[in-house]
C-alpha cells in the first residue's frame, strides 16, 4: 500500500480533503465514491474506499442531508433515560438492525416547568438536518404538526393526531386487581401515577372497574398520588400503611412506585407478602430482583419498540401507517403477592 494511504492526518475530524490527499485523487472523485456515483475507474474506487476505511472518514449528518435531503438517521427522543425508556430502546435498536438506518438517542432532560413541550423543542433542534424521522417516548403534547414522520410510544394524551403505539393500560390494571381479589384481598390501595398522563388515568380506571365488578366500593382514602416516582410513592405508601384499617394489598401504577411501596413496608416492619401484597406495572428488569421479586403487569416493551420502528419505516417510505397500535398486557406473578392475611 502507498504510504500515503495509511497516513493519518493531524488530530481532529477527518475531512474529505484528507481522504483526497491520502488517495492521490481530487475531492470530486472522493465525493463520487462515497455517494456511489458513476464516473470513477474501478481501481480508483477501491483505492479511495480503502483510504476512507483506514482514516475512518464519515460524512457529517448535516452535509449528508444537504446533498440528499436524507440523513439515514432515526431519532429516539425520550424525556430522560429511566428503566421504561431504556427497555424500549433495546427493542427499537433490535428492530432497526439491518434497515439501513442509524439511531440517535436524545434525552430532553426536562424537569418541572420545562417538561411540557420538551419533545417539540427537541424535534425542532433535530428535524431535517440530523434525523429523517423520530420515535418519541411518552410525549406530553400532540405531534401532528411535525415536519418529519413521527411515531409516539405511550403518549401522555393518548392516541390522538399522530401515529401511536401503546399497551393496554386499563386491561392490565384489571388483571392486577383481579389477581389480588382472587387471593382474598378486599382492602386494596392504589398508588396512582401522574394525574396528567393517559396511562395513569387508564390504570386507575382499571383499578376502579375491577373493584366495581367484584361488588367492592372504592375507598377514596386508599388512593394516593405516587407520581410514577419511587421516593414519592414511598412517602404516600407510609401514609397508607399506617392507617388504622390499613390495606392488605397495594396496586402501584408502575414498578418504580411499587419499589417505593416495598421500601415503606420494610421500614414499617411489614412482611411482603405475608402482611402486605404488592403488584406493580411495566415489568422492567428491576422488578425481578426486588426483595421479594415483584408481581407486576408486563408491558411488551421490546415489541412496543419494534412496532414503532415498523410504523416509522412505513411512513418514511411514503406509505400510510396504522394510526394506532395497542398491544396486550399480561400478569407476571412473582413472590410479592400472596393470600390475604386473616387480620390486617
Amino acid at each position: 500500500m502507498d504510504p500515503a494511504v495509511g497516513a493519518h492526518p493531524g488530530a481532529g475530524r477527518v475531512t474529505i480533503g484528507d481522504v483526497a490527499r491520502a488517495a492521490g485523487v481530487s475531492i470530486p472523485t472522493v465525493s463520487k465514491v462515497i455517494n456511489r456515483r458513476d464516473g470513477v475507474a474501478p481501481a480508483t474506487m477501491v483505492r479511495v474506499q480503502q483510504v476512507v476505511d483506514d482514516l475512518g472518514y464519515e460524512t457529517s449528518l448535516v452535509a449528508r442531508s444537504l446533498r440528499s435531503s436524507r440523513t439515514g438517521v432515526i431519532g429516539i427522543l425520550v424525556p430522560e433515560f429511566e428503566p421504561f425508556s431504556t427497555e424500549l430502546l433495546r427493542g427499537i435498536s433490535s428492530a432497526a438492525t439491518g434497515t439501513g438506518y442509524e439511531l440517535l438517542a436524545y434525552a430532553g432532560l426536562m424537569t418541572g416547568a420545562d417538561r411540557p413541550g420538551w419533545e417539540r423543542r427537541s424535534l425542532s433542534r433535530l428535524s431535517g438536518t440530523l434525523i429523517d424521522g423520530a420515535i418519541v417516548v411518552t410525549p406530553t403534547t400532540a405531534l401532528s404538526s411535525s415536519t418529519i414522520p413521527v411515531v409516539a410510544i405511550d403518549p401522555h394524551t393518548g392516541p390522538e393526531g399522530h401515529a401511536t403505539v401503546d399497551a393496554d393500560n386499563e386491561g392490565g390494571a384489571v388483571l392486577a386487581v383481579e389477581h389480588l381479589l382472587a387471593l382474598g384481598h378486599t382492602r386494596i390501595a392504589h398508588v396512582q401515577g401522574r394525574a396528567d398522563l393517559a396511562s395513569a388515568q387508564l390504570r386507575e380506571a382499571g383499578y376502579r372497574s375491577a373493584l366495581a365488578a367484584a361488588g367492592i366500593a372504592v375507598d377514596e382514602r386508599l388512593l394516593h398520588d405516587g407520581g410514577y416516582q419511587e421516593d414519592q410513592s414511598a412517602v404516600v405508601a407510609r401514609q397508607l400503611l399506617t392507617l388504622e384499617d390499613r390495606p392488605t394489598a397495594v396496586f402501584a401504577a408502575n414498578d418504580s412506585s411499587a419499589v417505593g411501596v416495598l421500601r415503606a413496608a420494610a421500614d414499617l416492619g411489614l412482611r411482603v407478602p405475608e402482611d402486605l401484597s404488592v403488584v406493580g406495572f411495566d415489568d422492567v428488569p428491576q422488578a425481578s430482583v426486588t426483595t421479594p421479586p415483584l408481581t407486576t403487569v408486563s408491558q411488551p416493551l421490546a415489541e412496543l419498540g419494534t412496532r414503532a420502528v415498523e410504523m416509522l419505516l412505513t411512513m418514511l417510505r411514503g406509505e400510510d401507517a396504522s394510526d394506532h397500535v395497542r398491544l396486550p398486557t399480561t400478569l407476571r406473578t412473582r413472590r410479592s403477592s400472596g393470600t390475604a392475611p386473616t387480620a390486617a
